[in-house]
């Protein structure tokens, strides 16, 4: 018996290697796009999280503006209806960098020390405050701007007139 032979395919192999090198042309430009796509998505995302974290940090920092200075908890005359924006009403000078919008309600109907302190003082009041601090992102290359609002309940203790003996 004779072995069998295949002459066209022993002849005719020249073929192969540019069939090779286009399927490979195809994964390689496949895999490029896809990690161009991946790259894309990732700088979008690093950029919403960078907006949504400056928007944290100017209403923080408003926060933080406000309770630094005393007179913003200066009761007589600087709320009206109980609430009071401490960078546009009256005379304030306090810098405002990051244009956080502020606004302190008071709370004349809340008396006593705050749930969980652990004191009963005698001769001394409480005055309940919120604080609302809203802040968002200053860059102005994105169409979406990132917000926050930030509440912070301060209490001040201010002390009673003693009688004297």
């Amino acid at each position: 018996m004779k072995p069998k032979r295949y002459p066209l395919l022993s002849r005719n192999q020249s073929g192969a290697a540019l069939v090779i090198a286009l399927v490979l042309m195809v994964v390689l430009t496949l895999l490029g796009l896809a990690s161009s796509l991946s790259s894309n998505f990732e700088i979008k995302l690093s950029g919403n999280k960078r907006g949504s974290t400056d928007a944290f940090y100017a209403a923080d920092s408003g926060v933080q503006v406000v309770m630094a200075n005393i007179q913003n908890f200066d009761v007589p005359g600087k709320f009206s209806g109980a609430k009071y924006k401490p960078f546009s009403d009256g005379d304030n000078t306090t810098p405002n960098p990051t244009k956080a919008v502020v606004v302190i309600e008071h709370y004349p109907d809340q008396t006593g020390a705050p749930r969980g302190l652990g004191m009963s003082a005698t001769q001394v009041n409480f005055e309940h405050y919120l604080i609302e601090s809203s802040g968002e992102d200053r860059v102005d290359q994105s169409l979406i701007k990132s917000q926050s609002v930030i509440q912070q309940k301060v209490v001040r203790l201010v002390p009673t007139l003693q009688g004297g003996s």
